[in-house]
């Protein structure tokens, strides 16, 4: 089984959220954006880790070399947890969002329509 690039995975949650009608609710949208940052970021990191390897090392005085781990890993890590959260919390803006939907009955609330997208604002 073939693994899927971030690129493939966040088309497929955009797939997902276009399925429920989630794409154009304000929260989704600026958590989903958040997360492609997320991921640019991760790329970034990606590649100075390959260019520049886990470990550096930093001379100090009277030329003494002392190794450690590059800070790039550190940043890496925190970006990954920080991405996964985002992922965990826009699947639950979809998955919210579908329940709504389906709960959804014929009051109508200006600020739900405003959250969701709805450009008109009016019912």
């Amino acid at each position: 089984m073939q693994r899927k690039t971030l690129t493939e995975q966040a088309e497929e949650i955009l797939k997902i959220a276009e399925e429920t009608g989630v794409q154009t609710n304000f929260f989704f949208v600026t958590t989903f954006k958040r997360y492609q940052v997320q991921l640019s970021n991760l790329s970034e990191l990606e590649k100075a880790i390959k260019e520049t390897g886990t470990l550096v090392t930093k001379e100090y005085v009277k030329g003494r070399a002392n190794i450690y781990v590059n800070p790039a890993v550190t940043e890496y890590n925190k970006t990954t947890d920080s991405a996964n959260r985002t992922v965990a919390t826009l699947m639950k803006i979809i998955k919210g969002f579908a329940k709504e939907d389906e709960e959804r009955d014929s009051a109508y609330d200006p600020l739900m329509a405003i959250i969701n997208g709805d450009n008109d604002g009016e019912e």
